[in-house]
């Protein structure tokens, strides 16, 4: 089971979301987290722009390159958002567990959902 957060119709925090949110503030750079999550950097921007417009506050905060580099953070606004989101994520899936498994059940098996997690 995935959880997604719409705004507006469109996507505003979802799994992938919240893991590149954690990865930049883990490694202080979209560019590296990009790297890190085997997606293009245009990509990781394009995904941290959205997220941004889609909240009341910015979630990542980056500053533009220079002889130092630039580098980005999540704010303290950001890291709550994806905490909350994660505490969401837990609880969704372990409401609707036994009932999820039943429902998968009926699916052929080429088309279950895989246990990564």
């Amino acid at each position: 089971m995935t959880l997604r957060v719409l705004a507006r119709g469109e996507p505003a925090m979802g799994p992938g979301r919240a893991a590149l949110i954690e990865k930049i503030d883990e490694m202080g750079s979209i560019s590296a987290a990009a790297r890190e999550m085997k997606m293009s950097y245009r990509r990781a921007w394009l995904l941290v722009e959205s997220v941004n417009r889609s909240f009341s506050q910015p979630l990542i905060i980056a500053a533009t390159g220079g002889k130092r580099g630039g580098g980005a953070v999540a704010t303290e606004f950001g890291r709550d958002a994806v905490a909350r989101f994660r505490r969401m994520e837990a609880r969704a899936s372990g409401s609707i567990s036994r009932e999820l498994a039943e429902f998968t059940a009926l699916l052929r098996p080429s088309a279950r959902p895989s246990r990564k997690r």
